[in-house]
């Protein structure tokens, strides 16, 4: 039982939800915290590139709409979001190779409502969720205010292992798996077309929903896209695909995307009413003016330079800056590098030195439903240009040799 919140001379209050109690802040929130001085050279955060953002292009569609249409933009909503904002993103998705009309589609404040609220509508207090592990920290937190019980699948370097998964959903009967198949969150690894094809027959078989979250798809740098695992045979009728526009046009607009089947979606709806009644009508206007007269695929095309060259930058710079026999591997887009140290190094313990020379990581225990792995770091390498990225790792570099000589 929590403890109760005392008003002393007066009867105590009662105590705070048990969800509320077992459920702890994000590590990561904590990190950039304390490491935003802006002397700190950050690979914690996976922060766009602010100076990437079309600032102009968003304005401009702010302008126009304010200008245009200010008091539909100004005025209350609809829950399932602007029918035009709704009928771009759909376009887009169908571009990519997933047919999707308007209806199909929920407009969320951020794909990390669009987690709550799948997470609201199908989810009782006990009810079993997998995840891969490492996982998404924000989800590991909405799936502990669900009072979920998360069961970890593990990985390897090439993501989720479908074996293990089908295993593990016969003995545990899950009701929903999550999944970041492209990019993950944290490690940066990719699914096989031939693993989603198997997520997707064992979640037909064995019958589960997939909550598919796709923040980074849009951010590859080199190969060929992979299709969303909703895509594939088994999943059509059971997936639920979250998209994000926080990576493509900015965090700051708090917009992303859920497309469900149609009673799921419905179920959402109704939670997303209890929640916020609808996201930002001015936001969603400004957004669907800009998918209208903007070109976001050449912007995404300027992003995605950018981001290669720094992804070049960090993971060409690791080999001196971490201690002999580390791993890292060497992602195909997204925004994200996973490293282990050598046995003995302690990610977390080394974090407070590190901080120190300016300069910081997050460690990888954190994302880890299962036992965690004390040797692990995430670090991203797109908030900064490639000439900070290696100043940044020479202080790396520095604070691990000065750790280790203290040990």
């Amino acid at each position: 039982m929590p403890d109760a919140i005392v008003d002393r001379g007066a009867t105590p209050v009662p105590g705070l939800a048990a969800r509320a109690a077992r459920t702890g802040s994000s590590p990561v929130r904590d990190i950039l915290a304390l490491t935003a001085r802006p002397e700190v050279i950050s690979f914690a955060g996976g922060l766009p590139a602010p100076e990437l953002f079309d600032t102009e292009g968003l304005a401009a569609a702010f302008r126009h709409v304010l200008a245009e249409d200010p008091l539909r933009a100004l005025q209350y909503s609809t829950s399932e979001g602007s029918p035009a904002l709704r009928a771009a993103v759909a376009a887009r998705t169908t571009a990519r190779g997933l047919a999707t009309d308007a209806d199909d589609l929920l407009v969320t404040t951020g794909s990390q409502q669009g987690l709550t609220l799948l997470a609201t509508a199908l989810l009782e207090p006990g009810d079993v969720v997998l995840v891969e592990d490492p996982c998404y920290l924000a989800a590991l937190q909405i799936f502990s205010f669900a009072g979920a019980r998360v069961v970890p699948v593990p990985t390897d370097d090439e993501g989720l292992d479908p074996a293990a998964l089908d295993e593990i959903t016969a003995r545990e009967r899950p009701k929903l798996l999550y999944i970041v198949p492209t990019f993950q969150n944290p490690t940066g690894r990719t699914l096989s077309a031939e693993r989603r094809a198997a997520v997707a027959e064992v979640a037909a078989r064995r019958g589960l929903w997939i909550a598919e979250d796709d923040p980074y798809g849009e951010l590859r740098f080199e190969g060929e896209p992979v299709p969303w695992v909703a895509s594939f045979p088994g999943a059509e009728d059971r997936t639920a695909l979250l998209g994000s526009f926080s990576k493509v046009m900015a965090p700051g607009l708090r917009l992303g995307s859920l497309r469900a089947p149609a009673a799921l979606r419905r179920a959402c709806v109704v939670a997303k009413q209890a929640a916020d009644l609808h996201t930002s009508t001015v936001d969603q206007a400004a957004a669907a003016r800009y998918l209208a007269v903007a070109d976001l695929d050449a912007h995404l095309r300027r992003v995605r330079d950018a981001y290669r060259e720094r992804r070049d930058a960090l993971v060409d710079g690791l080999a001196a800056a971490l201690p002999e026999g580390s791993r890292w591997n060497r992602p195909a887009g997204g925004m994200f590098v996973w490293a282990t140290l050598p046995e003995g190094y302690d990610a977390t313990a080394l974090l407070p030195e590190v901080v120190r020379h300016d300069v910081a990581y997050v460690p990888g225990a954190p994302f880890f439903a299962g036992p965690p792995d004390a040797t692990a770091a995430r670090l991203s390498f797109v908030t900064h240009p490639p000439e900070e990225i290696r100043e940044g790792l020479g202080r790396l570099r520095k604070a691990l040799e000065g750790a280790r000589r203290q040990d």
